[in-house]
Formats: C-alpha cells, sequence, structure tokens
C-alpha cells in the first residue's frame, strides 16, 4: 500500500522496538513509548513483533490510501475512524483503494499506533526504522511526518483478507486506567535521597507537567530532598523508565528518546506497565507512585509475553474460522476452492485457496 498523509496530526512519527546496541557510541534507543501497544498491534496483523508503526500523539493525522491491505490502531482510543466509520481501537479494518484514515478526538490515553501489515518500509538505520527526530535520523527522513509525505507498506501476509474484523478480547487489552499508581524498582541509587524525601515521593500526588515529551516525562508536585551529597553524581547508563531527581526535587521519568547517560541521582525504574501506562498519561493528570518488588517486574514481563502468544493464536483460530459473507464471484471460485470432507461419520468444510 502507499499512504499520502493528508494531515500530520499533532505529533505522528515511524517508530518499531527503538535501536538497540548503540548507546554506548551516545545514539539513543528511540522506538515506541508504548511497546506493549505496538507489540500487540503488530501481532494481531502477523507482523513480526518488531515492525514499524506510525506513533500517534493525542491528535492523529489524515492519510489516504492507495491499494489494498490491513491496519488495526493500538493502544490509546483516539477516535479512528475509515472513511469517516468510526472503528476506535483493537480492530482490524481492511483497506481499499481510495480509503481514508482519519480520527476524531481523544477518548482515553494519548499514545496509538497506526500498525499496518507489513509494517511501514523506511530504510534501516543502525538495525532500526525509528525515527529519532534530535539527530534527524531513521523514520522518514529523520522527522516527523508532515502533509505532502507519502510513505509505503510491506507486503501483506497471505489469506490477509480473512483478518477483517478481527477484535482483541477486552481481557487481553493493555489497562490504562488512570487510578492505578505508577511502580517504582527502587535501586542503589535511593542511599542519595533523605528518609524524608523517600517517602515524600511515595506519599504524595504529583501532576504530568506540560513540560513532557518523548524524551522524558515531568512532574510537578513536593519537592523531594536529597541527602548530603547532593544530586549530582558521575554519569551512568539510563533505562527507559529510570525516575531522575536533579537538584531541583521534581521527579523526571527518562523515556523512549532519553540520552544514553545522565548526571543526576536516579531513586529507580518504573516498571514495565508502569511505563506503558505513563506513556499514556495526558499532561495535567494527577499520578501517585508506589514501591514495587522484582517479582511485581518480572510478573509483567510474563503477562506481556503470554498475551502476545496468546493473540497469535487467535489471530490463526481467526483465519481458520473464516467464512465469506456472500456468495463467491467466479473469479473467487477459481482461487478458494470448497468441498466438504467426511471423516469418520463427521463432516468438515475445506477451504483451499491459492496464495499471491
Amino acid at each position: 500500500m502507499e499512504l499520502k498523509i493528508i494531515k500530520a496530526g499533532m505529533f505522528t512519527s515511524v517508530q518499531d522496538l527503538g535501536r538497540w546496541g548503540h548507546q554506548a557510541d551516545g545514539v539513543p534507543v528511540a522506538g515506541a513509548m508504548d511497546l506493549e501497544a505496538l507489540r500487540f498491534g503488530n501481532v494481531m496483523l502477523g507482523n513480526a513483533e518488531s515492525a514499524a508503526a506510525l506513533e500517534v500523539t493525542i491528535i492523529g493525522p489524515e492519510i489516504a490510501v492507495s491499494g489494498e491491505g490491513l491496519v488495526v490502531f493500538s493502544g490509546a482510543d483516539l477516535g479512528f475512524c475509515v472513511n469517516g466509520e468510526e472503528y476506535g481501537s483493537w480492530t482490524v479494518a481492511a483497506l481499499r483503494e481510495g480509503d481514508v484514515l482519519s480520527f476524531t478526538a481523544p477518548k482515553s490515553g494519548c499514545r496509538g499506533y497506526l500498525c499496518f501489515g507489513g509494517g511501514i518500509d523506511v530504510p534501516v538505520v543502525m538495525g532500526s526504522r525509528s525515527t529519532y527526530t534530535r539527530a534527524k535520523i531513521g523514520g522518514y527522513q529523520g522527522r516527523a511526518l508532515i502533509a505532502g509525505d507519502t510513505l509505503k507498506t510491506g507486503e501483506q501476509r497471505p489469506a490477509w483478507r480473512k483478518l477483517a474484523d478481527f477484535i482483541l478480547p477486552l481481557e487481553l487489552r493493555p489497562n490504562y486506567s488512570a487510578d492505578k499508581p505508577l511502580k517504582i524498582l527502587t535501586g542503589l541509587q535511593e542511599e542519595a535521597f533523605t528518609k524524608e524525601g523517600v517517602e515524600t515521593l511515595f506519599s504524595s500526588d504529583y501532576t504530568v507537567s506540560t513540560e513532557t515529551d518523548r524524551m522524558g516525562t515531568r512532574f510537578e508536585g513536593p519537592k523531594i530532598k536529597h541527602g548530603e551529597r547532593g544530586a549530582d553524581i558521575v554519569s551512568d547508563g539510563i533505562p527507559m523508565g529510570a525516575v531522575q531527581i536533579p537538584g531541583h526535587g521534581m521527579p523526571i521519568s527518562m523515556m523512549a528518546d532519553r540520552q544514553t547517560t545522565g548526571g543526576y541521582t536516579k531513586i529507580g525504574v518504573l516498571t514495565p506497565a508502569s511505563i506503558q501506562a505513563l506513556a499514556q498519561r495526558m499532561p495535567g493528570t494527577k499520578v501517585r507512585f508506589k514501591k514495587a518488588t522484582m517479582e511485581e517486574a518480572i510478573a509483567e514481563l510474563r503477562h506481556t509475553r503470554d498475551a502476545t502468544e496468546k493473540i497469535a493464536r487467535l489471530r490463526a483460530s481467526a483465519i481458520a474460522a473464516y467464512k465469506p459473507a456472500a456468495p463467491l464471484s467466479a473469479r473467487e471460485q477459481v482461487k478458494y476452492r470448497h468441498f466438504k470432507l467426511t471423516v469418520e461419520g463427521k463432516t468438515h468444510d475445506i477451504a483451499i485457496e491459492e496464495l499471491e
């Protein structure tokens, strides 16, 4: 398929699972802010989990489609529509020549992923198609999309039409509830803060600042006191979700476009599910923090792995259970050969499909 950007939306960029293996050279990972949403959307279509998609932020783009293929919008509910008909999130749509994709308004969350069958086909830079705008590398010309840009998708998988209207069950969708506290695994640098400072972080309400972007989420609220050594340390590596607290005492969670190293104390790191939840928090929303155990963090990773495997099985079942909604045309009768087969008294409907 070919995708023509009519309106770019607030901030739409090509992202995959990130540019790993180059932090030692000072190259940030980038990639999707909500990695689970991207994985789930890709698996629904039969793509590799790492396939590139369009990350949409709050206000979505308008896109004209040339060709045929599949799309699903995973993540937040931003009012995803096909030809003005609202599909919402987590429902696969089959696209045809001339279709137009658009968005109404955000209903819950603030980031989602337009995943297309075959993925977004842009050049691979250092092992990734992700856009890192600060260095202008990856994605589409190293920047967010603008009106007039044209992108292409990869090849559709065989039997792709059978996935039209495949819906992800509610129990497998990520929980973006704004009421859930963000869990932090505290680390060795917790000792850099006073006992009072640590208690302040875990007992206070904080607000997601408007000074928030893909590099980091700033929080506003009670100041967190450092110990005698202050806020500065010898620079060390910064993982996704690291909760850094500079000298001003306000926490900052480092996100997808974070720098590779930093010289401020880090009280800990958000658990995987909390990173995803934070990626969906709009500026101005309230958050609370809670201490987490290693067992809780591992359980979250296992949940994502198990859910991914279940989605793949559900996709296979949807293809196997597919039945045409209308009688086959003469051309389709050549392509799809249907007959009945009786084995040990049980009759089966058999369909042989010629793959394109």
